[in-house]
């Protein structure tokens, strides 16, 4: 799994590629408190190379959903989900509680 981050504007981006799975989510864990840690109060994770998520990885998503609404009404939004990624989502009613896009050009002109 590969964890970077971006700006661009107000919206930091976190693109994952990779398996995000209980041996890997750490890395993302420790990425996500860093950006909220410095008052990101957008978070867009770009999941376009994301080939695999479990439930560690969803965990970190609300850890990251929690904090923000706690702080500030703050912004969790994600990309480029790929069809089974997204079905997972649609399963488990995620989608009702993150912003879903389906490419970064979109998810930037609306949040």
């Amino acid at each position: 799994m590969s964890v970077t981050n971006s700006q661009e504007g107000a919206v930091t981006i976190i693109t994952v590629s990779g398996r995000l799975d209980s041996n890997e989510s750490q890395g993302l864990e420790e990425k996500v408190v860093e950006v909220l840690e410095l008052g990101g109060s957008k978070l867009l994770f770009d999941f376009n190379d994301l080939e695999y998520i479990n439930s560690s990885g969803l965990r970190i998503l609300v850890m990251a959903y929690q904090r923000l609404k706690k702080k500030t009404d703050g912004t969790v939004a994600i990309c480029g989900l790929r069809d089974y990624i997204q079905e997972i989502f649609e399963i488990s009613g995620y989608d009702r509680l993150f912003l879903i896009f389906r490419n970064k050009e979109d998810a930037l002109t609306k949040i």
